[in-house]
């Protein structure tokens, strides 16, 4: 038995308000399970008929406007509360909340009186289930993770409903210390001052802590709450519901609301399901779609603006705030280091931008929000199980961190071996006339193609007032903090347009991964570097074809015929190559590529003399005859010209 045990991995678990979570750590670090259908969010909500479970999760969530009175959701509000207590919460989730054994608060649902406990047992069992599903052995040990709030009897609570769903809860630790763990926060450097800003859909909880790194002992980092603040009926389903009021309101149904009588449940159920779709859409784009069936001949059908939204939310953020305000006087006001955004409503943009103006520290979003405590509490049981995490705690950047440039090559910007925290910038450009966005695409590894390298991230710089291809000043910077996160921030010069995007590059890479990769991008080395300066020759070259072209095309009547007949020779050699680097780059001679380029612009000398000469006023018709401005977007070009 105890060599089973030794071998059981012991799992980590966000019991969330809203939804939750299981998650495990191996070699590759932190992952979190998925479930049957490839979901890894487990709505916490338990269906109850006639005295028993009848449904968790999706099911049970997707039936809630249906069978409201045997639905059970966010029981945690109610984990260890004395019937007198939570009494103000009774009646506004669809249960009674009724007085149970030794005054605590139970929950009568579908003909059953249960604990709240009891309905986080169901919980804790489905996603136990999914772990053995996916781990292939059983997951009977487990860290939970609880709100620092919490007192001894939620706690008591919930090593209850561990104990019930059959899991041995080794360790208990709160929310914001596995948020910090899933960073790596305090395992190097000084101590530090944290804030973590957790904003679920049901509840919202703001934390300082004092993190004192591991002195090397092996006893790990030490996490002291220095205050904690919160407000368990506030979270993003409350800006869901005001913004489905808003819609009813406008629909001519406000009065009857949205649990009003004229509603029929399916209807009731569309509207909630949009307004939090149409939330998550706004957190990328600038406008939703309002399309929903309201019953009895009413549909509602409209454009949503972000900022119509924003409108709306900013009560509720500004509410976040004020706790937060709060939670630094009763900290003293200490020197901040570090802002982590937990929970999936941190998604919004007015979120991240009211939390980085009030604490004046751009917040941490490398991790999935709604997943980085999961990961945290795998964190915390790979340390108590013993696995070794190696890769999680290198001071190195393991492998190149690059951005994919036109043609699929890779530009690297931090080399690997390099000493973290490290830096690096660098300039590129448009690579289509009129580009407005760009592309980029953050990769990770030695080969010279992003295809062969490990894809980290993906975002848009946009908003670029169109110009000529390869004009833009796209600057770059590459961030990589003590932490092994990394920032890249994309800003066009100027427009002074800046978009940004946080990852953990170490995460799941094994130690043998790196050293595969590593030894992959020697086995090709040769072939990939030729290919690469194919592929920026390439690039180069479309742009001075262009150029050199249309300055052809604006004085060819004015240049010996001797001239126009050479350069209309080079520039057809060159595009025959441009051609055949795209379509096979392998059976390109880069050198022959490079003598080809190099002998255009000798043969353009005399186009670029008589452009120059040419009249101002002809240059500006020519350039005001590009199409006009519409959002294309497009990858960024190797370099911008100087």
């Amino acid at each position: 038995m105890e060599g089973a045990e030794a071998r059981e991995p012991i799992i980590g678990i966000d019991l969330g308000t809203t939804h939750s979570l299981v998650a495990v750590c191996d070699a590759a670090g932190p992952r979190v399970i998925e479930g049957p259908a490839g979901e890894r969010l487990l709505p916490s909500v338990v269906r109850y008929s006639n005295g028993r479970v009848s449904a968790v999760g999706s099911d049970a969530r997707k039936g809630a406007a249906e069978f409201p009175d045997q639905t059970i959701a966010s029981a945690k509000r109610w984990m260890g509360r004395a019937h007198g207590e939570a009494s103000a919460l009774d009646g506004a989730f669809g249960v009674e909340v009724v007085a149970g054994p030794r005054g605590l608060a139970a929950l009568r649902a579908g003909g059953a009186t249960v604990l709240p406990q009891e309905v986080a047992a169901v919980v804790l069992a489905e996603l136990r289930g999914w772990a053995e599903r996916a781990l292939g052995c059983a997951a009977r040990r487990a860290v939970i993770t609880v709100p620092a709030y919490f007192d001894d009897g939620q706690r008591q609570a919930t090593r209850d409903a561990a104990r019930l769903a059959g899991i041995e809860a080794v360790r208990l630790v709160p929310e914001p210390t596995a948020a910090a763990l899933a960073y790596g926060l305090g395992r190097r450097g000084h101590p530090e001052t944290i804030v973590v800003y957790d904003l679920g859909g049901g509840t919202f909880d703001v934390s300082v802590l004092e993190v004192t790194p591991d002195d090397g002992s092996g006893a790990g980092a030490m996490f002291r709450v220095l205050a904690t603040h919160g407000d368990t009926r506030l979270g993003g389903d409350d800006i869901d519901r005001a913004l489905a009021e808003r819609l009813l309101a406008e629909a001519g149904l406000g009065s009857a609301g949205l649990d009003g009588a004229s509603l029929a449940p399916a209807s009731r159920q569309a509207l909630r399901d949009f307004a939090e779709s149409a939330k998550i859409a706004l957190s990328t784009r600038d406008s939703a779609t309002v399309d929903v069936d309201l019953g009895g001949g009413a549909r509602l059908s409209r454009s949503l603006l972000r900022s119509e939204f924003e409108a709306i939310a900013r009560p509720f953020v500004e509410r976040t705030i004020e706790l937060c305000r709060r939670a630094l006087d009763d900290a003293g006001n200490p020197h901040l280091d570090r802002v982590v955004l937990v929970g999936g409503s941190t998604r919004m943009p007015l979120v991240r931008q009211e939390v980085a103006r009030f604490f004046g520290v751009e917040p941490y979003t490398a991790l999935d929000p709604d997943m980085v405590v999961a990961l945290g509490a795998a964190v915390q049981g790979a340390l108590l199980g013993g696995v070794r995490r190696d890769a999680l705690l290198l001071d190195v950047i393991p492998l190149s961190l690059g951005i994919e440039t036109v043609g699929g090559a890779v530009a690297k910007l931090l080399m690997r071996n390099s000493a973290i925290p490290a830096f690096a910038r660098e300039m590129f450009s448009t690579s289509v006339d009129n580009q407005t966005a760009v592309r980029l695409h953050v990769v990770q590894g030695e080969r010279e193609m992003a295809a062969d390298c490990r894809s980290l991230a993906r975002f848009e710089l946009r908003n670029i007032p169109p110009m000529p291809a390869g004009i833009p000043q796209v600057e770059v910077d590459f961030t990589v903090d003590a932490n092994g996160v990394l920032q890249v921030r994309a800003g066009e010069r100027r427009s002074g347009q800046r978009a940004s995007v946080q990852v953990v590059p170490s995460y799941g890479l094994t130690a043998e991964e790196v050293e595969r990769m590593e030894r992959e991008s020697l086995t090709h080395a040769r072939d990939d570097m030729r290919r690469h300066r194919v592929i920026d020759l390439a690039v180069n070259a479309s742009l001075d074809v262009k150029w050199i072209g249309d300055a052809l095309e604006r004085v060819r009547a004015h240049l010996d015929t001797a001239v126009v007949e050479s350069v209309d020779q080079e520039l057809h050699r060159v595009r025959a190559l441009i051609a055949l680097a795209k379509s096979a780059p392998e059976s390109v001679d880069a050198n022959a590529f490079q003598q080809a380029k190099e002998a255009l612009d000798r043969a353009s000398v005399p186009v670029h003399e008589s452009a120059i000469a040419a009249s101002l006023r002809a240059e500006q018709q020519a350039a005001g005859s590009s199409e006009p401005n519409s959002e294309r977007g497009g990858g960024v070009a190797p370099r911008s010209p100087s």
